[in-house]
């Protein structure tokens, strides 16, 4: 069960499945028309497809489906099954096969793995309510809710062998005291470090870890063991990758290697591109495919343009200007790919600032496309001139800027700054 060595990260993101009742034909969806209708691609055309991706969590999923939902013209048209993205294809392609020729009494059967608005709804209300319609509430009261069966769990209670995680000094209610069941049960890492016992380490002091579940080979769920590692040994080769020294910099300051590299898999010997980032909890190498890199078009509300989502697919920093907080109000970041999370990270503290990699030049400003050579120029050092500006009063204006790489900003002004 203990498992050290370094990772290549399988993606966990979730995403939709559509059920065509009128068609009676599976799609995996991109996202909603402004007309209320479902836009999909079949699975043929998957690579020409950017598929919704969702956060896995309960609630987060909760959240995204209530207000997808909503936006739907006629939900009775269609049937929705939630899955983990990577295996989006291979269940739409079987579930397309398991529908020719299914019966009505089958296709009751199938409903058990649909997601129903009314489920979704009672999850978004237990947020902030307990069990008893209670505000609050502790784990005691909610566990007898992880023994019921829950299709947005990839493991269910029942799964996982609780005699082997007990000699580790562990049990269901640790685990839900700590927050670290729930995670564990959809298959995630848990977000904190666990005090693990004798059982899953050599004899001895306690060590601390993250947690997962995991299947084995023989399709039984066992309970992986990230221990904390003292350092990282960057002398060593990672899956056929030799570290630079921007590399070693990059990871131990950002934890993201910040490029990609061609990596080759162990047992296979298969090469791919791929992103490398740290887990600076466990000091552990993850690597993630380039298949499963998605960059989102819209972030906090500020579009990205083709060229910014390059950027962070490639796995370099960008920083974003002007994005929208859920409290509504404006704010800047750094933001990079992470291949551990799969997702992006939020970087707003000074030793990013400081992390080595390069910083990328925004690719507009103030609203105001930047044209190739006003980017050559700041990324150089130098000043551009730029008109075509608008103030918060409508009225044009023009001056110069010029790229401040300690900050990642462009800076304006409108006379020429002296040399």
């Amino acid at each position: 069960m203990n498992n050290t060595g370094n990772q290549t990260v399988v993606s966990e993101v979730s995403t939709l499945l559509v059920l065509r009742h009128s068609s009676n034909t599976i799609g995996m969806v991109k996202s909603v028309s402004a007309d209320g209708e479902v836009v999909d691609v079949t699975p043929e055309n998957k690579d020409e497809a950017e598929v919704m991706r969702i956060d896995s969590s309960e609630h987060s999923f909760a959240e995204f489906y209530s207000d997808f939902y909503r936006r739907l013209k006629d939900p009775e048209d269609y049937s929705f099954f939630k899955v983990r993205e990577f295996e989006a294809y291979e269940t739409a392609v079987g579930l397309q096969s398991y529908l020719a020729g299914l019966s009505a009494a089958g296709k009751e059967d199938l409903s058990q793995y649909e997601v129903f608005i009314e489920a979704v709804e009672s999850i978004r209300n237990q947020k902030f309510l307990g069990n008893d319609g209670i505000a609050g509430g502790n784990f005691y009261d909610q566990r007898s809710s992880f023994s019921k069966y829950n299709p947005n769990y990839r493991f269910q209670v029942e799964d996982v062998n609780w005699n082997s995680i007990s000699e580790m000094g562990l049990d269901m209610e640790i685990l839900g005291e700590l927050g670290a069941l729930e995670p564990l049960l959809k298959g995630f890492k848990t977000p904190m470090l666990v005090a693990v016992q004798n059982g899953a380490v050599d004899e001895g002091n306690s060590v601390d870890a993250r947690l997962q579940l995991r299947l084995d080979d023989n399709g039984e769920v066992v309970l992986h063991v990230h221990r904390v590692q003292k350092r990282v040994d960057f002398r060593k080769k990672f899956m056929g990758h030799r570290f630079s020294k921007e590399d070693r910099k990059n990871l131990l300051n950002s934890g993201n290697m910040g490029r990609v590299v061609d990596l080759v898999n162990p047992v296979t010997g298969e090469m791919a591109p791929s992103l490398v980032s740290l887990d600076k909890l466990t000091n552990e190498l993850f690597s993630l495919r380039m298949e499963f890199v998605r960059i989102p078009k819209v972030v906090c509300g500020v579009s990205l343009s083709t060229e910014q989502r390059e950027t962070l697919r490639s796995g370099k920093p960008l920083f974003v200007e002007n994005m929208v907080s859920r409290r509504n109000l404006l704010f800047n970041s750094t933001l990079q790919f992470n291949a551990e999370k799969q997702w992006l990270e939020f970087f707003f503290n000074r030793k990013v600032k400081e992390g080595g990699f390069e910083w990328c030049v925004p690719a507009t400003f103030r609203g105001v496309t930047l044209r190739r050579w006003q980017i050559d120029k700041l990324k150089v050092g130098e000043t551009a001139y730029i008109r075509g500006l608008t103030s918060k009063k409508g009225k044009k204006y023009q001056g110069y800027i010029r790229f401040d790489k300690e900050t990642g900003r462009i800076n304006f002004s409108f006379k020429k700054p002296c040399k």
